[in-house]
């Protein structure tokens, strides 16, 4: 399945602000409580954007474990080198793309982690493969993505301001909990489910405007079905904006819940 999409740097940036401002919970906290990652294994963080699970890796492990973060964004990399370099670190991040073969020879890592990047992958059984491939064996492959109730005010919102207009398939949503678990499960012994919730509160409409407007920005390919040019973009947001203050009057605060799913995978 091809996706032709790639989400802009300053939209993925905005969203992680919001996360990390308005959420209850810390996810990164919540992987290591569920992976327990022991000292001196080998990772490679596949989709690691700008080193995010890197860093928390290395900060875990006190520094004392092999880290690879690749991915195919390279200002996003130059944003994880730059921080690399700023603390003086020994992770190394690499240019790596998860529809290609992997460079690494079979039975390399210890871990495989990719947190909300897989789901774009266009042939699941392949990437999946390879993340396989590259594992030891008793080696564990952990990626996280959204679950099919994932955001619901986030889509409630947008169904009352649209009258109703369907709600195009996310690649996340609509493929991670099926056509990605299914395949984990062919292709290793054992497959445990986790899942995440984070009530992200917004006692302002002004954060969960700015939120939605990263994710319906009209860079987003995915949302073009909803808008042809920037003015209809702009006409939805502020119908968007209208329903959102409404609810906001009404019920005093906006609880857009992140409902993820943790999949750990042992070859």
């Amino acid at each position: 399945m091809k996706i032709n999409y790639q989400e802009t740097t300053t939209d993925l940036a905005t969203r992680i602000d919001i996360h990390n401002k308005y959420g209850g919970r810390n996810i990164d906290e919540w992987m290591l409580g569920v992976l327990k990652p022991s000292k001196g294994i080998k990772i490679l963080d596949v989709g690691c954007g700008s080193g995010k699970q890197c860093f928390s890796f290395y900060d875990y492990l006190d520094g004392q474990a092999e880290i690879i973060g690749g991915d195919v964004n390279e200002e996003l990399l130059n944003q994880a080198r730059a921080e690399n370099q700023k603390r003086n670190l020994p992770i190394q991040f690499v240019s790596l793309d998860f529809n290609r073969r992997f460079p690494y020879p079979d039975n390399t890592f210890d871990l495989v982690s990719c947190c909300f990047a897989i789901y774009y992958a266009e042939d699941v059984p392949f990437t999946l493969s390879e993340m396989h491939r590259v594992l030891k064996s008793g080696g564990r492959l952990f990626t996280t993505g959204p679950m099919p109730n994932n955001k619901q005010l986030f889509y409630d919102v947008i169904r009352e301001a649209t009258n109703n207009k369907p709600i195009p398939p996310m690649p996340g949503s609509s493929r991670y909990s099926t056509q990605f678990l299914s395949v984990m499960k062919e292709l290793f012994s054992r497959v445990d489910v986790h899942i995440f919730e984070n009530p992200l509160t917004f006692e302002s409409v002004d954060p969960f405007i700015a939120y939605t407007r990263a994710s319906l920005s009209e860079d987003r390919k995915l949302w073009s079905s909803f808008f042809k040019d920037k003015d209809e973009f702009e006409r939805i947001m502020r119908a968007i904006t209208q329903v959102a203050e409404r609810r906001l009057k009404q019920e005093g605060k906006l609880v857009m819940t992140k409902v993820v799913g943790g999949f750990v995978a042992i070859k």
